[in-house]
Parts: C-alpha cells; sequence; structure tokens
C-alpha cells in the first residue's frame, strides 16, 4: 500500500520545527474533504503516516501548514499580518502503492518544497 509522510524543517534557525499543526485535505471537483490534523514532534515529524492502508488513493491532496502559528512560538520577528500563515500545498497522487514525502522548509519569509523519498 501507499502512503503520505512529511517533516518540517526551519532553514532560519537550522533546526526541525517542532510544533508545526498540519491538516490534510482530499479535493474532489468543488469539494475539500478534511482527512486528518498532526502535529510535528521534536523531530519535525509527525508519528506515523499522515494517509495510508485503506486511506491511501489516487487523487489530488492538499496539505495546509499551520505556519504562523510556529513562527509566532518559535520567536520570529513577524509583522502582521505575518507573511506567511497558513502555507497550502496542493499536490497529486498517482501511484496507488508509492511512497509520497512532501516537506516543508521553512523561514518566517519563504518556503520550499519536493516530492522526497
Amino acid at each position: 500500500m501507499g502512503r503520505l509522510t512529511t517533516h518540517v524543517l526551519d532553514t532560519a534557525r537550522g533546526c526541525p520545527a517542532e510544533g508545526v499543526g498540519i491538516e490534510l485535505y482530499r479535493l474532489s471537483g468543488d469539494n475539500r474533504e478534511k482527512l486528518a490534523s498532526v502535529v510535528t514532534n521534536d523531530d519535525g515529524r509527525v508519528d506515523g503516516p499522515i494517509l495510508g492502508d485503506d486511506d491511501f488513493a489516487i487523487g489530488t491532496y492538499e496539505l495546509v501548514f499551520k505556519a504562523g502559528k510556529y513562527l509566532r512560538s518559535s520567536g520570529a520577528p513577524l509583522t502582521e499580518p505575518a507573511f506567511l500563515d497558513e502555507i497550502p500545498i496542493r499536490f497529486g497522487i498517482s501511484e496507488g502503492d508509492a511512497h509520497y514525502h512532501v516537506p516543508l522548509l521553512l523561514s518566517p519569509y519563504g518556503y520550499s518544497t519536493y516530492r522526497g523519498s
């Protein structure tokens, strides 16, 4: 079976981003179904796959990272409103038995992502 994992690294501080809230949605047309809410651990990862087993399916998904809340709690100097608050990453799963890893590299004024392994 396939699985979806993620992790968050704070590139401004050079460490894993602990305590980042993440929500996962499955998108279908105009419908947006919330599948999971998780929080990163002290290694910047979640404790298991966000999506796997029977719930893993081909389709379009969105991870929403609660970056603003994390950045404020980490002491980052932010404007109000913050430049980055919630970061949505929309991606497609086209292989039903593959591992999709979608990490977030985060700083107060920029981010990047990629399909990891």
